[in-house]
């Protein structure tokens, strides 16, 4: 059986298991669109936020950013993982406990005001969209290869998929059939790690192989920083990059994960409070098993690839041929890849060899002089290919390659519908019944959320047809997005007694456009490419990227909520009292039984 068969078996199950789950589990009420009738066992709920949160950012992209800088782009697991405990600690409790279906409505609610809750709204809309072109390119990517087709029709592909289990299924349907993707992704991530880390290091265990000797007895770190560096690259185990950008990366990572809109709904559909707190502890354990695993696969990927193109022993020995390609079933992967657009390569110097190495640093220069060469002739290879690509590369059986195929999907697809369903139900909820339609009928406000759904789809796929970044590059601008707008106003609707209405809504419009305005800089207006005035290579805040600045837009949103909240009239009493009965552990009345 061919690989091209195996592939369509593998994803055609998984796809045929998340229809038949979405259809059995179809959402008929607005309680179960929106928190399925919150029934959800708290281990079920665990397992379903770790797919909702372990997008093609986590499953496709990460591993390719920390594969392709090292240790720098750590700071994707520091900021992600941080920012669930965040969650898990400061907020998902105490939104649970305040018993409402939305963000915007608990936000609305607790700052007695129609406009806040427009406001945050609009602020939710905003990085959800951006958060869902970084799930699309994922799945363009992802469709792409294993259904050999353009980058580009698997995007249309994954698109009409998406629509036909999230529209339909709303929360009830889209958490069970969270439950199955999460399942197939962790299989499918796991066991392609294993089997390298046991080619490599002879340990099955990835996160003790990335720390372990390779067959010639050298450390796999040791021998991975001794390859990269002859070839004119960084150290692979050092820190390269602004140590301030860094710091403010993370920062806004985590505060941007715990503002997140999509995952913080997951803790509405959990019976009770306790309930909450169980689910988040869960949801832990099962993103543990992808993130201490994701640097082991970075590492080993980088280390089998620089080997392929370096087959016979470094430079010293020889790049590999253009005659090797087309003919050693090893380089296969290559050209299946080189049909998406995502990987190619060129012989420049027409010497018949692919040198891949670092020719923007000056000693490579002088060596390539010598040598004849004109330039790397790995000309393109996308960050986001490199896990699904990593069976392939490792030489590993085709049912293997077949189930990181199924994996990769499940990952883009169940994060792509659990932000869909917060953007449709933002919309429905929050906007039509909220503000426009208080009177509109339970259907009529279930067709609404499906076509805001439907139309989140559509503008979703447009933008990425041409992503601001790499999928967790573009993942990171929304993070930075939720952690300027959502974030701050969380933490003080629940902290503070002291931020009124006019405040919360300055803060968030402050922090969201101050945000946006220099992402937009940056990654262009709209993300349209070439209207961009400055890049991340160049920023315009001495070494602060458009990754980072969403810490700083937090700052802004704090620090204008409470500068106008203490010029404005105070927060009502009764609203001080409701703020204070959410935070208090037991003993709260009827609101601890929501």
């Amino acid at each position: 059986m061919d690989q091209f068969t195996i592939n369509l078996l593998f994803v055609g199950a998984s796809f045929a298991l998340y229809i038949g789950i979405a259809i059995w589990a179809r959402a008929g009420s607005t309680s179960e669109f929106y928190a399925a009738n919150r029934g959800v066992h708290p281990v079920t709920n665990g397992m379903a936020t770790a797919a909702d949160w372990m997008s093609a950012a986590s499953f496709i992209s990460m591993a390719g950013l920390i594969a392709f800088t090292g240790y720098d782009n750590s700071t994707f697991l520091m900021g992600w993982t941080g920012g669930y405990v965040l969650l898990a600690l400061l907020l998902a409790p105490y939104l649970r406990k305040f018993g409402k279906f939305t963000v915007s409505e608990f936000i609305g609610d607790r700052f007695y005001s129609q406009t806040a809750r427009i406001v945050a709204v609009i602020c939710l809309i905003v990085a959800s969209v951006t958060y869902v072109i970084g799930q699309m390119t994922g799945v363009g990517v992802a469709f792409g290869r294993f259904l050999e087709v353009s980058n580009t029709s698997g995007l249309l592909i994954g698109a009409c998929v998406v629509f036909a289990y999230a529209v339909f299924g709303g929360m009830k349907g889209v958490t069970y059939t969270q439950v199955a993707q999460y399942c197939v992704l962790i299989t499918a991530y796991t066991i392609p790690a294993i089997f390298i880390s046991l080619q490599l290091t002879g340990t099955p265990i990835p996160a003790l192989g990335l720390f372990s000797d390779t067959a010639s007895g050298e450390p796999l770190l040791t021998k991975l920083d001794a390859i990269v560096t002859e070839l004119g690259f960084a150290d692979y185990t050092a820190h390269h990059s602004n140590t301030l950008n860094m710091v403010l990366f993370t920062l806004s990572l985590m505060i941007g994960t715990a503002g997140l809109p999509h995952v913080i709904m997951r803790f509405f559909t959990v019976p009770k409070v306790s309930d909450a707190r169980w689910s988040a502890g869960w949801t832990l354990v099962f993103i543990a098993l992808l993130y201490l695993t994701a640097p082991a696969v970075g590492a080993m990927a980088r280390l089998n690839i620089t080997d392929m193109m370096w087959p016979n022993g470094g430079i010293e020995g020889g790049a590999v041929s253009v005659e090797e390609i087309d003919t050693d079933p090893r380089y296969d992967w290559m050209k299946t890849w080189q049909k998406t657009g995502l990987l190619d390569w060129e012989d420049k110097n027409g010497d018949g060899k692919i040198q891949y190495y670092n020719d923007q640093n000056a000693e490579m220069q002088t060596l390539a002089e010598e040598k004849g060469w004109v330039g790397n002739e790995l000309t393109k290879f996308n960050r986001d290919i490199l896990v699904l690509a990593n069976p392939e590369i490792a030489n590993l059986p085709g049912w293997v390659i077949g189930l990181v195929a199924a994996g990769g999907l499940a990952a883009a697809l169940s994060t792509a519908a659990g932000l869909l369903l917060a953007i449709s139900s933002a919309v429905s909820h929050d906007l039509v019944k909220g503000a426009i339609n208080p009177s509109i009928s339970e259907k009529g406000e279930l067709l609404a959320a499906r076509i805001a759904m439907a139309v989140a789809i559509v503008v979703a796929t447009y933008l990425g047809l041409n992503p601001p970044g790499f999928a967790a590059q573009t993942v990171a601008l929304a993070f930075g997005l939720a952690a300027a707008s959502i974030f701050p106003a969380l933490m003080m609707g629940i902290f503070s007694t002291r931020i009124n209405n006019t405040g919360a809504v300055c803060g968030m419009l402050a922090g969201l456009v101050v945000t946006l305005v220099y992402i937009f800089l940056h990654k262009g207006w709209l993300f349209i490419p070439g209207t961009n005035s400055f890049t991340d290579a160049d920023p315009l805040l001495g070494p602060i990227k458009s990754t980072s600045f969403g810490a700083i837009g937090a700052m802004i949103n704090f620090a204008v909520a409470y500068t106008v909240a203490g010029m404005t009239k105070e927060t009502p009493q009764e609203i001080k009292d409701l703020v204070e009965s959410v935070r208090i552990p037991r003993g709260a009345g009827a609101a601890q039984d929501h």
